[in-house]
């Protein structure tokens, strides 16, 4: 287990880049701007509630560590965005992706004031400008401010939520937490506005009091004339320079521009009659879109999938050598051939011929991963192999009609069981039926899941069995073979003729372990790992070393002659099955 997660952080660290760097620095601001965002909803009670609130905010965001995380995480993300600016050479992907960009780059010009006012003043004067000093100065001195803050306020939450939901959407769990996601980022920023409104009243009303002034204004508070004038020098010329950067980025954009131009044009064939000639520099994924080109990318060229693959026809010695994080993705699914390469990743210099891996038309980088789980996605499973016995002998004896009836009888019987018991009957083969269990649930549940799906099924046969028995000369007869691990589910197929489905051995073994029930004459045959992970005590089932078609090592299983006796053992871990 130890060797196991030591490979898997190994694996993870190996996978960090840019984009992930700039993806914890993001949470760390996310997690500060919702502390503040419930701060500022405090106003909805009262400014006692406020000052109480932004004791412990401050208390906590000004504690050295975490303040040296916060301001690096700040300048590190920023620094990022504009890196990002730079590098990118197209925007014509989903215009949500530009926008969050362009609300990023703008978070820090709307704030410098807000923060030289506030951090800095401290910093050089001692000035202790808290909420009843900020809204004065918003509500009062310079109401206009209350748009500029208001606005602020509702960019950098809408560029958080944007980067939040990029990164969540990928996740097993992100259909089922989208709607508790979605009020969250409603509610927050709405109650946050709302305090700001209700705390800037109350200060407009009591301003109007001069105790209230001199309790609340005084020079140590603001500062005097001449601090204040030298913040508000110091947030110009921040300004000045954040928006100077931006401009030196955006001339630096188009001498790239004309230099790969002046340096030479190249051919991107796509090994089915179309050809486009772009600049050097420009990676493949970007010459598509371009150029119009439908360029299957589900996570639109962040290189956290492989669905832009391509496989490069010719000579690969001439390619550039794959990054850092393209090497980790392409690890990942097992793609060692050196001509399979990330489109979003490769930047030719020279021309080059290739095909696309998956189909454009149901994959395309504008296209959302609505469901991503149906693109392809890795995760554990616990698959189910239930086959029926002697369903030949059956047809020999039976009409064609007589012999659908009863198959399909016995399947409706076992894909009842696992409805009821929380799995999907995912593919039916002849006579057989491959279920999957742990979509939606924990490892530990699916392989319980599982166990009481294969109790409910002898009883529903055992029940079709009295229903038939006037048909039927022998009663039907099941084999099941249950396994669980991580696979790789998605859509499968062509065009038209898609479906879901699980890939990998653990389907494979589940499969192996339902053909063995034959010749070890029992109904369930499971593996140790869905033992272990479901909790049930070693003793409760007989155990038995095999050798698995396809596996070097014995495997160790646990037979039950019975399925129906499954039931106790699920419900009462210290039973034991004969």
């Amino acid at each position: 287990m130890t060797s196991r997660s030591l490979s898997r952080l190994a694996k993870s660290i190996q996978g960090i880049g840019v984009r992930q760097v700039r993806l914890g620095c993001g949470m760390v601001l996310y997690t500060y701007l919702v502390s503040h965002f419930l701060n500022h909803a405090l106003g909805n009670i009262s400014m006692d509630a406020l000052a109480t609130g932004v004791r412990y905010h401050t208390l906590f965001w000004q504690f050295l560590p975490v303040a040296i995380t916060l301001y690096t995480a700040a300048l590190v993300h920023s620094g990022l965005g504009i890196w990002a600016l730079y590098q990118r050479r197209q925007f014509r992907w989903k215009a949500i992706e530009p926008l969050q960009l362009v609300l990023g780059l703008s978070i820090p010009a709307l704030i410098i004031a807000h923060i030289v006012g506030v951090r800095l003043g401290q910093t050089l004067f001692g000035n202790e400008k808290l909420y009843p000093q900020e809204l004065y100065s918003f509500w009062v001195a310079r109401p206009y401010r209350i748009w500029l803050m208001s606005a602020v306020l509702i960019i950098a939450w809408v560029h958080g939520s944007i980067g939040l939901y990029f990164w969540l959407r990928m996740k097993a769990f992100f259909e089922r937490a989208a709607p508790f996601l979605l009020a969250a980022a409603v509610l927050v920023p709405t109650l946050a506005l709302l305090g700001f409104y209700q705390a800037g009243r109350s200060v407009v009303e009591d301003s109007a009091s001069a105790q209230w002034r001199a309790d609340n204004l005084s020079p140590q508070q603001i500062g005097t004339a001449a601090q204040q004038g030298t913040l508000e020098d110091i947030a110009d010329y921040c300004l000045i320079g954040y928006l100077g950067l931006l401009g030196l980025v955006l001339l630096a954009r188009g001498a790239r521009a004309l230099n790969e131009r002046r340096g030479g044009m190249i051919t991107l064939s796509y090994g089915n009659g179309r050809t486009v000639r772009v600049p050097k520099g420009l990676s493949v994924l970007e010459a598509s879109l371009r150029n119009n080109v439908p360029h299957a990318s589900v996570c639109g060229g962040r290189a956290r999938c492989s669905t832009c693959r391509i496989r490069v026809i010719g000579d690969c010695g001439l390619l550039p050598a794959p990054s850092k994080r393209e090497n980790f993705v392409l690890n990942r699914v097992g793609a060692t051939d050196p001509s399979i390469r990330l489109a979003c990743q490769l930047r030719p210099v020279e021309d080059l011929s290739f095909f696309q891996l998956f189909m454009p038309h149901t994959m395309s980088a504008n296209a959302h991963a609505s469901q991503p789980h149906r693109i392809g996605q890795e995760r554990y499973l616990v698959s189910m192999f239930v086959d029926m016995r002697g369903s030949t002998n059956l047809a020999e004896h039976r009409l064609p009609f007589d012999t659908v009836f009863i198959v399909n009888r016995f399947l409706s019987a076992v894909s009842q069981a696992v409805v009821e018991c929380g799995g999907q009957p995912n593919q039916f083969v002849g006579d057989g039926e491959l279920a999957l269990f742990g979509l939606h649930t924990s490892p530990k549940t699916a392989c319980r899941q599982a166990l009481k799906a294969a109790a409910m099924i002898a009883a529903n046969i055992e029940e079709l069995n009295q229903f038939l028995s006037h048909d039927l000369h022998e009663p039907i007869r099941f084999g099941i073979g249950i396994h669980g691990g991580e696979v790789i589910i998605g859509d499968i197929g062509y065009r038209d003729h898609m479906v879901f489905t699980a890939l990998g051995d653990a389907v494979n073994v589940a499969a192996r372990l339902q053909d063995m029930t034959k010749t070890l004459a029992c109904e369930t045959i499971l593996s140790e790992e869905v033992r272990v992970t479901a909790g049930l005590p070693a003793d409760g089932l007989p155990e038995q070393e095999v050798a698995i078609r396809g596996r070097t090592e014995l495997m160790i299983v646990r037979y039950v002659t019975h399925a129906k006796t499954l039931t106790g053992l699920v419900e009462d871990p210290d039973a034991v099955v004969a």
